[in-house]
């Protein structure tokens, strides 16, 4: 209904998932009080797990045959429990992301030279993109399962165990079937996900279904039911080995440098990145085309020096265009308020890692509110209150006295120059005296102006005084000249009789301030004058709309003189591209010593702009011919010859500075604010902390869960929110504890929260072991069940979200698929390898029942290869992408993927009770 608050994203979808889990969870439970008696068992543990054993950190609740009733009870202690506990290890695993992303989005700047010979500094980052997804952020996404495998084996005396195998493999099929069917279906209506970069996702695909292959043969193939020292280094070690082989394709080493390349910049943030594209004939740079099969290591790192200047662009024109399509829609809001909206509109727009929608997903979800518009408001409200910290200047207790302006003309013509004194600050009500007096510069006192000097005397209230200086006219031709008015001995009135210099006072009442020498100019009248610019070139910003450019009249000013004026074009384009087309006259009546012209300036508001036109002045002419006209051929008399050179002397001709270049450069606010925002741009500030208070602050506070889209009001939290808030508030201000993100680039809360998430984990193990036992459940079933289930929550909703926002569907399917893959190489890696050294040091072998696990495994690889097989035919023209696409074909799609989840769970199930036959 319009108008009503949406759904929580996956809510309804995660509810029908736990009501599934647990309807099957007790199917299995009445299915194990009825066993088949057709099959012989090859599964040794087909027995119920019903009696409790010793966890690693939680002890066993006695008396070990509750009655009924305690039955119920201590099931619905353990499971409640076991839910806080994923809360605790979704929120502390938030603060191992945003570590995660601090850490991969480190920066550094390297110094690249251009075949031309000029170098350039650009922007890299430290960590490879496919190299962060594929460790750091793979490993955050599944630590839990991988820390819960690890703990399992060496907490219980380096015995193999069923719960961290078993959860590894369910999470791997609910993250394959149930999240990437979600995904499928949450696309909003018309719209289609493809995967972008294809030849990544069939490398993670790949080895993702390759993990599980290899789990099958070295359980039930190289040496059934024993695993071996080599086989779980082997499988250790094929962590490394995937990414170097990811890393070697996306680095185009071995035989991918024979596949064309080329570099893109990270939206936003100018942050150069190699990616993959389509072969094409080369990159044309500076008239050459660039190959890249051909080059060395040192030629490829200057092809990103060669390109900066066009692909960092690229982002910056991205971000101007977001700033021009708010200022168009909303011209009344100021430039804060453009740029507010600029930030969050690129943030929210921009392309975002598994770690950001990871923690985006858990703090929603938590009633921490959304991170982008929480981030934008704080940083809008830190500017504005370090532009309120200055606004009221400081009490001025000292009056200053001084000239304003410092600079004056006049005409020789004028009889007198008339300069004023100010009084800032201070006590108004004191009398003040100054003297003043003038000094000779090219002019000289009593031949171009009277000397004068005297006293101002300032009264109680009088903020001006002005002074008055004769100018001496005459009619010689003459170069303009100047001379100085200079202000000495301040004195202050204490009393009616006592008149003390302000270097005598206690403290000082009056000062002389600044400018205490004024320069006057006189401006000749005897010629028509030299008509010219200011200078030779002036530097304009593009945003300044309306240019005025003066023409000084100097040295006469006697008559009207008409100056023609004309732009030119340069670099810079005319006809309302880069300036308006002006030509023109000037007027300058008798005595008139400046005049403007008027250019409009076009703003297309460019980021690096340098462009250049011109603005000429023609021959000046006198209105009055007569002062012009010719003398005719003839021998002149000596009074004409002097009439001719007075009058030669006296005609208006053109200055030194007669053509003027006009250099348009980018806006310095607009450049500086898109600097800005770039800078602001980047993730890691919006998800990283800077120190413990705010950590805190953000723990105790209780935000609105608004949806992307909400460009409404800011709104109150929900119900939901504060009910979320209260149940995870002791998890928020517990792990607030945990060091800022901002400590050693987020090592130091990468260390911290990885160690907390194996005591978490370890708890979690022990109270779903706990759970089975009461509830006559196998250990296998309650990992595939509820403990996979409650580790890929938060994974959920992340997908969820970049399934939405983003334009390709490689963070919601990707993502997935890599990570599975390191949930075995690491997960189990790790554990049977410290396992099977330990054994093998004491002689006996590390026995893995192949039983549940092995048909778990195979069963999972089949259900994959058809997952993905759905999920390329999808990408067929009548569908259009792996996500999203007509309405049928998306329900069609999202029933078969849970229902392949469900078959998945429910086979496995069957197998532990040993009602179906296994391995």
């Amino acid at each position: 209904m319009e108008g009503s608050r949406p759904v929580k994203p996956g809510s309804s979808a995660c509810l029908w998932l736990g009501l599934v889990s647990v309807a099957v969870a007790f199917l299995c439970t009445e299915a194990r009080t009825t066993p088949s008696p057709l099959i012989s068992p090859s599964n040794a543990t087909c027995a119920g797990n019903s009696k409790c054993h010793e966890g690693i950190i939680l002890p066993i609740w006695y008396p070990e045959d509750p009655s009924m009733g305690d039955k119920i009870a201590r099931v619905i202690v353990y499971f409640v429990a076991m839910i806080y506990m994923f809360l605790g290890v979704s929120i502390i695993a938030d603060r191992f992301m945003a570590a995660i992303e601090v850490i991969t989005s480190q920066e550094r700047e390297i110094v690249v030279k251009r075949p031309n010979g000029e170098t350039t500094t650009t922007t890299i980052r430290v960590w490879n993109e496919t190299v962060s997804n594929l460790t750091l952020m793979a490993l955050g996404s599944s630590a839990p399962e991988i820390m819960l495998s690890v703990i399992e084996v060496c907490g219980h005396e380096f015995k193999s165990g069923d719960l961290g195998p078993s959860t590894i493999v369910g999470s791997a099929a609910f993250n394959m079937f149930v999240i990437i069917g979600l995904c499928v279906s949450v696309i909003p209506q018309g719209e289609v996900r493809k995967v972008k970069h294809l030849r990544v996702f069939f490398i993670t695909a790949g080895w993702s279904i390759f993990a599980y292959i290899w789990l099958y043969m070295i359980l039930a193939v190289f040496s059934p039911n024993v695993v071996q020292v080599w086989e779980g280094l082997l499988t250790l070690a094929f962590f490394p080995i995937c990414v170097l082989l990811a890393w070697v394709a996306d680095r185009r080493l071995l035989f991918y440098k024979f596949m064309h390349k080329k570099y893109r910049t990270d939206k936003h943030r100018g942050v150069i990145i190699e990616t993959e594209t389509e072969r094409s004939k080369g990159i044309e740079m500076d008239g050459k085309m660039v190959n890249s099969h051909f080059m060395d290591g040192g030629a490829a790192s200057n092809l990103i020096g060669l390109i900066e200047s066009k692909e960092v662009d690229e982002s910056r024109r991205d971000m101007i265009r977001i700033l021009k399509d708010l200022k168009q829609k909303h011209p009344e809001k100021e430039m804060d308020q453009l740029v507010e909206m600029a930030n969050y509109y690129a943030l929210s727009h921009q392309q975002k890692s598994r770690a950001f929608y990871r923690i985006q997903a858990t703090r929603m979800m938590t009633g921490a509110g959304n991170i982008l518009k929480k981030h934008v408001a704080e940083q809008a409200k830190k500017s504005t209150s370090v532009q309120e910290v200055h606004v009221e200047e400081p009490e001025e207790y000292v009056s200053r006295i001084a000239f304003e302006p410092a600079v004056y003309q006049c005409l020789e013509n004028c009889g007198a120059a008339i300069l004023t004194i100010s009084r800032k600050g201070g006590d108004i009500n004191k009398t003040i005296y100054v003297d003043y007096k003038t000094e000779d510069g090219s002019a000289n006192a009593g031949a171009d102006y009277e000397f004068t000097e005297g006293t101002v005397v300032f009264k109680p209230g009088e903020m001006f005084k002005e002074i008055n200086i004769g100018i001496i006219d005459d009619d010689i031709f003459e170069e303009d000249e100047h001379f100085f008015v200079r202000l000495s001995n301040l004195r202050v009135l204490e009393t009616e009789d006592e008149v003390l210099s302000a270097n005598s006072l206690p403290y000082p009442k009056a000062i002389l301030g600044f400018p205490t020498v004024a320069t006057v100019t006189i401006l000749d009248d005897d010629h028509s004058g030299i008509f010219t610019f200011e200078s030779s070139s002036v530097h304009v910003s593009e945003s300044i709309g309306i240019m005025e450019v003066k023409v000084l009249r100097t040295s006469g000013a006697r008559g009207t003189v008409i100056v023609p004026f004309r732009t030119v074009e340069g670099l810079a384009k005319g006809g309302g591209e880069d300036f308006e087309d002006t030509y023109g006259e000037l007027e300058f009546k008798n005595d008139e010593t400046c005049k403007v012209v008027h250019v409009k300036i076009i703003d297309d508001e460019e980021y690096e702009k340098n462009k250049n036109f011109f603005l000429e002045l023609a021959e000046p002419r006198m209105v009055d011919m007569s002062l012009q006209k010719d003398v005719p051929d003839r021998k002149m008399t000596s009074d004409e010859e002097e009439a001719r050179r007075i009058a030669e002397m006296g005609k208006p001709v053109l200055g030194e500075h007669s053509k003027l270049e006009v250099i348009i450069e980018e806006s310095y606010e607009f450049k500086s604010t898109v600097d800005k925002l770039i800078k602001k741009t980047n993730l890691a500030l919006v998800v990283g902390t800077n120190s413990w208070r705010d950590q805190f602050m953000e723990a105790i506070t209780v935000s609105a869960d608004e949806d992307e889209e909400d460009t409404g009001e800011e709104r109150l939290p929900s119900c939901f929110d504060y009910v979320m808030h209260f149940l995870t508030v002791f998890w928020k201000v517990l792990f607030a504890c945990v060091p800022p993100t901002d400590y050693l680039n987020g090592w130091a809360c990468f260390v911290v929260s990885i160690i907390i998430i194996g005591l978490l984990t370890a708890v979690i193990g022990d109270l779903a072991s706990h759970f089975g036992c009461t509830i006559g459940l196998k250990d296998s079933v309650t990992a595939v069940v509820f403990v996979a289930l409650g580790t890929s929550v938060p994974d959920t909703f992340a997908s969820k979200v970049s399934a939405v926002q983003d334009t390709y569907a490689d963070a919601s399917i990707g993502n997935v698929t890599g990570s599975n893959a390191v949930n075995v190489f690491l997960g189990i890696g790790v554990a049977w390898s410290v396992a099977a050294i330990y054994w093998h040091m004491q002689g006996k072998p590390f026995r893995v029942e192949a039983g549940s696990l092995a048909f778990s495994v195979t069963l999972f690889t089949i259900f994959a290869f058809l997952a993905i097989s759905v999920l390329l035919y999808r990408r067929r023209a009548h569908i259009g992408g792996e996500l999203g696409g007509p309405r049928g074909h998306r329900l069609a799609t999202s029933a078969f993927f849970f229902g392949l989840w469900f078959l998945y769970i429910l086979f496995s199930s069957l197998e532990a009770y040993c009602h179906i036959e296994g391995f």
